[in-house]
């Protein structure tokens, strides 16, 4: 018989809001995520509306894409945003030194991501230029996008074409300044974002919601220097307004920096080193809200994860620039047990972005260059079968009788992987319960000891395949795709659920 495990979940006891921009996305200038992805050109066989793929749009939008990040990333940083207005033609073109060191033409600009976020119903997070840009210049781009009546920039984004300001409420000031967006020091960037907040200005009624950029994984150095710049240790009164978030970066991968591993062609040792390290993101949030915690204990600064995701060798034959990479059942189960990480946090966790939308990284969905045919990853469909958790209240989940775990090689030395995941959220007199086992081979039983409110019905659906390598192709769409799952049954304390092996299960629960 699999093991049980008991879930006690008190349905009467609200935890914090779970945000639905925890469920947020990135697009950046980089390989096909754009070009190809997104963007098709008005001149496109593909359907397009003013050249924007539509199967995209309406793929992202079942979704309820809550807010997209553009244009990196990297890019960010030697985007000058001003030769991506005007008519297209006059453009002037620019070189990705970052990704592929390919020609950009700057075809897609302000205006068409702001026309791309209206159709898929996101709020826009656009990110400035610190690295390689000017004050003035992010200062103008906040202005142009934002300021109604007469100025300047006002005048200039009529001039091309928009009449009315945009609603932009989220504001990234730079990106990785550690690392590509400049190679500074904390205390230097610190700096620089309190100067460079001080004139991203909030225009009318548009109040910007600025992110400082922050850490890469566990550097929590990075983060105490910004908080340092806002607040003191235990400080009472309201932090300084230079900026209302910092984010950092956490990828998963196993191997090394230089080699990450295939996408598809993986041991059992190599997942279950995989699942160890998707794992560890909750010990570096915890880490990050610790240190927050003491300048900021009313959490008035929230903590942001704006790229996350696994990150493999490129797909053979593909520029190795272009970050172009599978997706199998093993990466939805490294989203799935990241989104519970997320809605345990969410006091502090304000905001996440999975990277990336579309072709590059851990992509949600695929476009076929030969056939034009769009491929839902099995990444897509953990977001898919999330979205009860949007803007949920969650709910304390308490493991108890034991939990499952195997013992992992990992660069930090030996560890002990916990197999089961779970977490669950109410809303609307239903709550969304999901549930992931991690183990490659052996099935668990999970009972559900609900508490607090009763149950009068319940519904469960299944993302499981019979190998943790099978994906999803042009060909072989469904390959890996979630459908009804039968393996819940009542128990005298709530529910029992049957959860296989390698599987994400939600149960959604109708309440009194």
């Amino acid at each position: 018989m699999a093991p049980t495990t008991r879930a006690v979940i008190d349905l009467d006891v609200p935890g914090p809001t779970i945000s639905r921009h925890l469920y947020g996305h990135f697009a950046e200038h980089l390989g096909r995520c754009v070009y190809g992805g997104f963007w098709v050109g008005e001149d496109s066989e593909i359907p397009n509306e003013r050249g924007i793929r539509l199967d995209v749009v309406e793929a992202l939008r079942a979704l309820r894409i809550p807010n997209l990040r553009w244009p990196g990333g990297c890019f960010a940083d030697e985007y000058h945003w001003k030769d991506g207005i005007g008519p297209r033609e006059d453009r002037p073109r620019m070189v990705n030194t970052h990704w592929g060191d390919v020609e950009e033409n700057n075809h897609f600009g302000t205006h068409e991501f702001m026309d791309l976020c209206e159709m898929l119903g996101a709020d826009p997070y656009v990110n400035g230029n610190v690295g390689s840009g000017t004050v003035r210049e992010m200062s103008e781009w906040v202005e142009y996008l934002t300021r109604d009546g007469d100025s300047p920039m006002v005048a200039l984004r009529r001039a091309n074409g928009r009449d009315e300001p945009w609603k932009v409420p989220f504001f990234g000031i730079g990106n990785e300044p550690w690392g590509c967006g400049g190679n500074m020091r904390a205390e230097t960037y610190a700096e620089l974002a309190r100067q460079y907040g001080t004139y991203c200005r909030d225009h009318g009624d548009n109040v910007l919601y600025r992110i400082a950029a922050g850490a890469a994984d566990d550097d929590y150095h990075w983060t105490e220097t910004l908080m340092k710049a806002v607040s003191c240790l235990g400080c009472t009164r309201e932090p300084k307004q230079f900026f209302q978030g910092l984010s950092f970066h956490y990828y998963t991968f196993n191997g090394q920096w230089a080699d990450k591993g295939s996408a598809t062609e993986f041991t059992e040792d190599e997942y279950y080193e995989t699942m160890a390290k998707a794992r560890d993101v909750e010990r570096v949030i915890k880490g990050h809200a610790a240190v927050m915690d003491v300048y900021d204990p009313a959490k008035r600064v929230g903590l942001i994860l704006d790229e996350w995701g696994t990150w493999w060798n490129v797909e053979p034959g593909t520029n190795p620039g272009f970050l172009y990479q599978q997706n199998t059942l093993r990466d939805a189960l490294v989203a799935a047990v990241h989104l519970d990480a997320f809605h345990r946090h969410a006091d502090r966790l304000v905001m996440a972005n999975i990277a990336q939308t579309v072709n590059v990284l851990q992509a949600m969905i695929l476009t076929d260059e030969q056939s034009g045919a769009l491929v839902l990853t099995p990444s897509y469909h953990v977001f898919a079968m999330n979205t009860g958790h949007h803007d949920a209240t969650a709910l304390d989940v308490r493991l108890l009788d034991g939990v499952a775990t195997r013992t992992v090689c990992t660069p930090r030395g030996e560890e002990e992987l916990e197999t089961l995941s779970v977490s669950a959220s109410t809303k609307d007199g239903a709550a969304l319960v999901s549930l992931t086992n991690l183990d490659a081979q052996e099935d668990t039983r999970v009972v559900l000891d609900l508490r607090g409110r009763d149950v009068t019905g319940h519904r469960a659906r299944i993302l499981t395949a019979p190998a943790l390598h099978d994906h999803n192709t042009p060909t072989r769409g469904d390959a890996v795709a979630p459908r009804d799952h039968d393996g819940v049954r009542t128990h005298e304390r709530g529910l029992v659920v049957n959860v296989p092996a390698h599987s994400y299960v939600t149960v959604r629960l109708e309440l009194a």
